[in-house]
């Protein structure tokens, strides 16, 4: 049933995840981190992913078997890349992967600890089955937690579907040996599924503050794009589906003639296109799309920004946590949040003061504070001082993958291991 044995000097972790390095989405940009951290830590690491979606360095990269790279054996297979906008074309892509990662996945030396993601989201499914054929632990690791997301967002309609990926993909979560997730708010949702408390643990994302960091003056990307004296409103990362960032462009169009303020949509995504003919359409100068930064300018890049945009509908803020606003915090920068009070998001732009959270939808409130933050600058440097101190000490790479990996061999030797951040 099982291939070679684990290692006997390390532990054995298998990945599995659609994007992985060179791919500029944020869960590959973090996997790829922990996983490196994981091999430089005595644990010995393999990930099975697929085609980058975003390579804005043209990083050189074997599209397809298996090559080492910073001690990662990274396995990777065909899928297909068809249009993410269109519904069908991005079931293909994530079914196509789903389909060859399990056939590599069974040929690969057996690891002790098998750890699934959620690209795509029925990776959970593929997680049991290799859990079984290795005769090893299985860790569930949530970036979004489906098919809740999914129902929330309006891609799945509640029927019998619907009830039946939410009854299997449940089960297999409280089937799997732990849950991680990201956020207290994910872990009450799963407690109302069945997981047990004492198999999920809350591990948020991170960022590297030593790569990035604050660099606001003389910045860069400002000086190419000539915002040198613009009030610059980001929004960096996903365009999809679920950040509705038309509300920003509504926000941007009761601006429009307040001279000095400009909005910058950084990033791809399956809303792009839409978004840009929207902008179009409302003849919205004060407005630029950017494509995906390499990652090596991200200090640069985010600290453009005088103010980032952060967007989290309250319908799903139990379902997932954005993962830039570590970065955001890391740069320096003061951040605008729409989404609900009593999300957990909410409670820590407020508690920290790094920002100011607007009710979501809300595009008069969303002008009315870009506006306000126009006329106030200083205050926004302060809250970016805040927001920087606050990366380091709490959401540094090095302490979270530190973390990570403390669970992850309490669980492959058996141990019970839970983690809650206060």
């Amino acid at each position: 049933m099982t291939s070679e044995s684990p290692s006997s000097e390390a532990r054995r972790v298998l990945f599995l995840n659609r994007s992985y390095w060179p791919d500029a989405e944020a869960t590959g940009q973090l996997l790829t981190e922990l996983c490196e951290d994981l091999a430089e830590n005595a644990f010995d690491v393999a990930v099975v992913c697929g085609q980058p979606n975003q390579n804005p360095g043209n990083v050189d990269f074997r599209r397809s078997g298996m090559e080492k790279r910073n001690g990662v054996e990274i396995h990777r297979v065909f899928n297909f890349r068809l249009d993410k906008a269109n519904i069908f074309g991005r079931a293909i892509n994530l079914l196509s992967y789903l389909a060859t990662s399990t056939v590599r996945s069974l040929m690969v030396r057996g690891p002790d600890v098998v750890v699934v993601e959620t690209d795509p989201p029925l990776l959970c499914y593929l997680g049991l089955l290799l859990s079984w054929w290795f005769k090893a632990k299985l860790v569930v690791y949530l970036q979004d937690i489906y098919p809740d997301v999914a129902l929330k967002l309006g891609k799945l309609k509640e029927g019998l579907f619907y009830r039946f990926l939410a009854s299997t993909m449940h089960g297999a979560y409280r089937r799997a040996d732990h849950v991680v997730v990201l956020s207290e708010d994910m872990r009450e949702l799963l407690l109302e599924f069945g997981v047990p408390a004492d198999r999920i643990s809350i591990i948020p994302n991170w960022i590297d503050t030593q790569l990035v960091f604050p660099a606001k003056k003389g910045n860069a990307l400002r000086g190419r794009q000539g915002w040198t004296n613009d009030f610059v409103v980001m929004y960096s990362g996903n365009l999809g589906l679920s950040q509705r960032l038309e509300h920003l462009l509504d926000a941007a169009d009761r601006l429009r003639n307040v001279p000095g303020i400009r909005f910058v949509l950084i990033g791809d995504g399956a809303s792009k296109k839409d978004l840009v003919a929207l902008a179009e359409v409302k003849k919205l100068s004060n407005i630029e799309f950017l494509p995906y930064q390499p990652k090596g300018d991200l200090a640069v890049s985010l600290s453009a920004a005088d103010l980032h945009y952060v967007v989290l509908d309250p319908m799903i803020a139990g379902c997932l946590m954005p993962s830039k606003i570590y970065g955001i915090l890391a740069s320096g920068s003061a951040m605008l949040l729409a989404s609900s009070d009593g999300c957990e998001l909410a409670r820590t732009v407020r508690e920290n003061d790094v920002g100011y959270v607007v009710a979501f939808g809300d595009g008069e409130a969303l002008a009315e504070r870009v506006e306000w933050s126009h006329r106030h600058r200083d205050e926004l440097v302060e809250m970016g001082e805040r927001a920087r101190r606050l990366a380091v000490e709490q959401y540094d790479r090095s302490y979270i993958t530190r973390t990570f990996g403390e669970l992850l061999l309490a669980i492959a030797c058996g141990e019970g291991a839970t983690l809650r951040r206060s």
